[in-house]
Formats: structure tokens, C-alpha cells, sequence
């Protein structure tokens, strides 16, 4: 299980290479070059920026980075919070893109986020938390048709 914490939180004086090679420090450091592969397939505007400073990144950038360094360590779940925060709406239409084909190769995926409509479209199961309480749960079609939802988050 790896968590990409909302915020990014990469390390910016780091490259990035660095900042992936940390990902496989404690875990998965055997497959490191594979993996590298695996992200830059990913995410080849990575591969272009190799030895920058993490911290010269766009947004955009720096949220590709901070999910390429998790998938360094070969998780078996993924728990991205809030990952299209702060990006503009191409990056997110790229973004819900790419966490698809993430769950596409097999890793699951645990997404917290407050783009709704966004991520009924690619999820399988939802929950609906109101002030720390579920609200809603089931899969993402049943979800998305219960009127409840849009109570919850329009306050009709």
C-alpha cells in the first residue's frame, strides 16, 4: 500500500531521478530500472525532464512525479488523495486518464476526491462521506443515479 498525500509532497531540490529512486528505496529496489520504464512509459515528460530539479516542475509535472515515485515500489494499492487539486482541467481529464489505466494494469485504486463527477466515471465502488460520516455507498452507478448525492453535495 503507498499513499501520494495531497500537496505532492515531492522533495524539490532533489532531480527526478532522485525523487523515483526514493520510491524504491525501502521496496522493490531489485526492479528499480524496470520500473523507471514502467513510469516513463507513463509519463514520458518525465523522461524528457530526468535530471531537473523537481521543484522547476509544473503542477501537472510534479503530480506525475509524485505518482511515478509511488508506483516505484510495486504497490498492490494505490491511495491517491485528492490528486487533480490545483490542476487545470486538461491535466485533469489526463489525470483520471492515467489513474485508469493504472487500475487497468491490475493495481488497485483508492481515490479521494472531491471531483465527483470525474470519479464515478472510472470508479467501480463509491463512498459519500458528510462531516466524517457515509452518507452513500455502492457502486459508482448507484451512487451517481441516488438523488442523495446531489443533496450532499449541492445542498438541495
Amino acid at each position: 500500500m503507498i499513499h501520494v498525500p495531497e500537496g505532492r509532497r515531492i522533495f524539490p531540490n532533489l532531480t527526478v531521478r532522485e525523487n523515483l529512486e526514493l520510491g524504491s528505496y525501502r521496496r522493490a529496489r531489485r526492479h528499480r530500472r524496470k520500473n523507471q520504464a514502467r513510469v516513463f512509459a507513463l509519463f514520458p515528460r518525465l523522461a524528457e525532464r530526468w535530471s531537473q530539479s523537481a521543484g522547476t516542475l509544473s503542477g501537472g509535472e510534479q503530480q506525475m512525479l509524485a505518482i511515478g515515485r509511488a508506483l516505484m515500489a510495486e504497490p498492490r494499492l494505490l491511495i491517491l488523495d485528492e490528486p487533480s487539486l490545483g490542476l487545470s482541467p486538461l491535466l485533469v481529464e489526463q489525470l483520471f486518464a492515467l489513474i485508469r489505466s493504472i487500475n487497468a494494469e491490475g493495481i488497485a485504486v483508492l481515490l479521494v476526491e472531491q471531483n465527483v463527477e470525474q470519479s464515478l466515471e472510472i470508479a467501480q465502488r463509491a463512498t459519500v462521506l458528510e462531516n466524517g460520516a457515509v452518507i452513500l455507498e455502492g457502486s459508482a452507478a448507484e451512487v451517481r443515479r441516488n438523488p442523495a448525492l446531489s443533496r450532499a453535495y449541492l445542498g438541495m
